[in-house]
């Protein structure tokens, strides 16, 4: 049984949709940051940094959403959500998760940072502004990129879908301005049955947890 640790809205929502597209058994473990769950000795013990996502299947602990998901991927997915290694469709698999940490997400963190992550002493609003220019020019260049097939790589959706589709979503709550055909992107993947079983599930045990 593969245990999910997070938060339902968080990075964390990657993995559980993943873990409901590839319906695998899986369960959630609610992480109360305000009761400090993510500071204690168990939880540092998996995670030394105190972040979420972590999973635990069996005797393996990982963290770090991209790379959960690409286990999961590999190992539950049975030729599904991955492109073939070695490919074409497999080098701009990677170059698309790339670009969605490295420049679509990264602004976007760099506004969470300052707005509520970091100790208030440490949050420089005067930032802000920048992390907003850097967003719409990686949007405006994934914008360019984005394909006019369904998915990013053709007609089957890859982690790299769920990737963007998840930054997306996150730059929506930061109000941010999405570009049109990635806003179009992004209400088609949101619309996909998983992520509502995954969303379901996770905020019903997150609710149980916080009574």
């Amino acid at each position: 049984m593969i245990t999910l640790y997070g938060t339902p809205r968080s990075r964390a929502l990657r993995v559980s949709w993943l873990l409901e597209e590839l319906d695998v058994d899986w369960q959630f473990h609610f992480i109360n940051f305000a009761k400090g769950d993510n500071r204690s000795e168990a939880f540092l013990a998996m995670n030394p940094s105190g972040k979420i996502p972590v999973i635990q299947d069996d005797d393996l602990v990982l963290t770090e959403s991209a790379a959960i998901c690409q286990y999961l991927a590999e190992k539950y997915g049975q030729g599904q959500f991955l492109p073939i290694p070695g490919t074409p469709e497999a080098g701009h698999y990677h170059q698309w998760m790339s670009f969605i940490i490295s420049e679509l997400e990264q602004p976007l963190w760099t506004m969470g940072k300052h707005k509520f992550a970091l100790p208030e002493a440490q949050r420089h609003p005067e930032i802000l502004p920048v992390a907003v220019w850097e967003f719409d020019k990686a949007a405006a260049i994934a914008e360019q990129l984005l394909p006019d097939s369904e998915f990013l790589l053709g007609d089957k959706p890859t982690v790299a879908d769920i990737m963007l589709t998840h930054t997306l979503m996150w730059a929506t709550v930061f109000e941010q301005q999405i570009p049109p055909k990635l806003a179009a992107f992004r209400d088609r993947m949101k619309s996909r049955p998983a992520l509502a079983r995954a969303l379901e599930k996770t905020e019903a045990i997150a609710a149980k947890a916080v009574d």
